[in-house]
Formats: C-alpha cells, structure tokens, sequence
C-alpha cells in the first residue's frame, strides 16, 4: 500500500466487511451506514490500493485476485488491531509470570521488601523478583526505559515524570548492645556526645550527619569514630562492639542482641516513599504490586 499513511483506518474496516458480503447494500446494513457512504469508501479503496476490488457479477459482485490475496491478512491484522486497543485484562496473581524488579537501598531491603516477600510469594506464586541495588541518579532513567518497576527511598527524593507514595513515617532512635553499660538510663545530652558512636555515611567516608547539624546548632559536638556505608553492617557493629549509634527504629525492633532507647536530642526523622513512572502507572499488574506492598507495610 503506497500510500498507507494517507489512509483512514476505517476505511480498512469497511473492506473487511464487503469482502466478507460481496455485495454495498448488506455491508452498508452491517456497518450502519448509507449505501452512498459505502461506495465513497470503495472508491477511496480503489485509488488507494491501485485495484478495483470489487467487480459486478450476477450475483452482488465478485472479488478480484487482488481482493483475495488481502482477505485472510486484513481479517487477522483488524483482529489484531480490535486487541491492542480493547481495554486492558483484569490482573490475576495467582496465573501471572510476571518479573519484576525493584530498586532499594539495604533499608528498604529490610523494611520494605522483606515484610512483603511471603505475601507476594503467596498471593504470586508465578512471578519473580528482582531486586536492584538503588542508584538514585539513575533511577529516573531506569524507570522511563523501563528497567526497574519500583523504587523505594526517602521522600525528599523529587525527580519528574516519577510519581509517588508515601508509606510509612520513619523516625531515630538511640541503639548499643543488649546490656550496654550506658544505655541503661537514658543518657543526658552531655553524656551521648561523649559515647563513641557509629554513622552511616551512603556516599562513602563521612562522619557527619543530620545528628551532628542538630548538635552544631547547639554549639556541641559528638564522638564518631566509625563511619560505614550500609545500615546492616551497623546494626552487626553495634551488637559485637560498645559503640552506639542512632539508627531507624523500624530497623532495629525486635533485634536480638541490641537494645534501643529514646535519644537525647530531637532528630528528624524521615518519610519512606514508594516511587514509580507514568508508564506503568495504570497498568493492572504494576497497580496490584503497588497496592500489595503498600498494604503490607
């Protein structure tokens, strides 16, 4: 076809129907339109495809060698066309194959991905997932070409084209081992900038944090001795060593081996959000996923 992008779709539509009815009057009946339309739309065909398409016979009319060839192929091509465009299937879990794959920080990991493991795992038992160590100046891009579904970080993430949720408030909380000599009464303030303390600096190498510009507000000052990438090698730290730290409570609750108070001072906490692209925002699949980690958390 030549001139295919000239070509009203519709147009393909009403050739199925007269190669199907041999005759104007009844695929005029069929398509609910006027007999002239119809022989419009033929004539149109004609000049588009080159052939006449349709002869007079005794008998309505008879198509041309041309017409036959197009036959089975535009039936198939409208079929589907009709599938691509009818609205999208209801998602069921249970029969899905789907892979997903999620971005997440070793937080997230712990409080996020893990809590909604058995119930995915349950509800899905075909799907997989993948999980993918968070990069945020990536994830944007990942997200727009499709190669990460999710991504789960702190709320002053802002980026366009993402949207978002927020799942849960996060806030610190004062940890050391179980028994730890000066956590057993809340340490004063004077007393926690003197405990040798463990920080997690994401970017590599830091020892200063939001505690410490809380503390600098105040003309004061702590003991960071260690600083280390990852939160789940500070909660190992922190029971093997009597050094303390101030860690996410939702990190740190119903750990063996730590034990946690309320801190001296008064830390922001966070907002933990849940992050995804306008492409697969009204996808079925994509919704369920959504509704089912926000629901476990």
């Amino acid at each position: 076809m030549n001139n295919f992008k000239g070509l009203d779709l519709n147009l393909l539509v009403t050739m199925d129907v007269l190669l199907a009815e041999h005759n104007v009057t009844r695929a005029a009946q069929r398509l609910n339109l006027s007999q002239p339309s119809i022989s419009v739309q033929l004539g149109k065909l004609r000049k588009a495809l080159g052939d006449p398409l349709l002869l007079p016979g005794p008998r309505g009319m008879r198509p041309t060698a041309r017409a036959d060839e197009l036959r089975e192929p535009l039936r198939l091509a409208l079929e589907v066309l009709g599938h691509a465009m009818s609205p999208a299937s209801p998602f069921n879990p249970a029969q899905a194959r789907n892979t997903w794959r999620v971005a997440a920080s070793d937080y997230g990991e712990s409080t996020i991905v893990l809590p909604a493991l058995n119930g995915l795992r349950a509800a899905a038992p075909g799907t997989r997932l993948a999980v993918l160590e968070m990069a945020p100046s990536l994830v944007a891009r990942q997200m727009e070409q499709g190669e990460i579904d999710l991504a789960f970080r702190t709320s002053d993430f802002v980026s366009s084209g993402l949207r978002r949720r927020i799942l849960f408030t996060e806030r610190y909380v004062l940890v050391g081992r179980a028994g730890h000599p000066h956590l057993k009464n809340h340490p004063t303030l004077a007393q926690f900038c003197e405990l040798e303390q463990v920080i997690v600096s994401p970017d590599g190498g830091g020892f200063n944090g939001a505690t410490d510009k809380v503390l600098a507000d105040m003309g004061l000052s702590r003991r960071v001795v260690l600083s280390v990438p990852h939160f789940l090698y500070m909660r190992s730290v922190l029971i093997s060593t009597d050094l303390v730290g101030l860690l996410p409570a939702r990190l740190v609750r119903d750990t063996v081996g730590l034990q946690m108070v309320a801190p001296p001072i008064d830390v922001p906490g966070f907002e933990m959000a849940m992050l995804w692209h306008e492409r697969s925002h009204r996808d079925p699949a994509h919704q369920w996923l959504r509704a089912q980690i926000a629901a476990t958390v």
